[in-house]
């Protein structure tokens, strides 16, 4: 099974501010439906809030201390959890927010990353992505057009 991490983030690192996106994107929006469609999902509690339903047409799995059920979802307590539960899948994604990635970044052998040309102010942000443990093996650069009026790149990282 490959772990993959799907995160947005600003030259600084930034990912979200009280619990949202920073940026409206829908290249990037669409990117990641096309990378996750028909795939399991793992997400934490707060970023599942953020997003305020399951995701269509993929398995979404939750993770939360929390004693809760939620509709539509499995809900477990760890990230190790949640991945044993996929072991017989070819590739699952780790979708967010912060802490998750933080907690599975060690257990990752690919980053789909998008860059954001630009700084933000945020409240949460992705760790530091290590040049001696990561290799870029993609990249497709973009202008800012009417539609999605930031420049970015969708990059994506190996673990060495």
């Amino acid at each position: 099974m490959i772990v993959s991490i799907v995160v947005a983030i600003s030259q600084n690192h930034a990912i979200g501010k009280d619990n949202k996106l920073l940026w409206y994107l829908p290249k990037d929006l669409k990117h990641f439906k096309e990378i996750t469609t028909g795939h399991t999902v793992i997400m934490g509690r707060k970023t599942y809030e953020s997003v305020g339903k399951p995701l269509p047409n993929r398995r979404n799995i939750i993770i939360t201390r929390q004693a809760i059920t939620i509709e539509g979802c499995e809900v477990v307590d760890s990230v190790e959890t949640a991945l044993a539960l996929c072991r017989d899948e070819a590739e699952v994604f780790i979708v967010g927010g912060a802490e998750i990635y933080r907690q599975a970044l060690h257990l990752t052998d690919r980053i789909y990353l998008t860059l954001i040309h630009e700084n933000f102010e945020g409240d949460t942000y992705f760790p530091e992505i290590k040049p001696d443990l990561w290799k870029e093996t993609e990249r497709q650069d973009y202008e800012p057009d009417e539609k999605n009026l930031l420049p970015y790149s969708f990059i994506t990282y190996e673990r060495v």
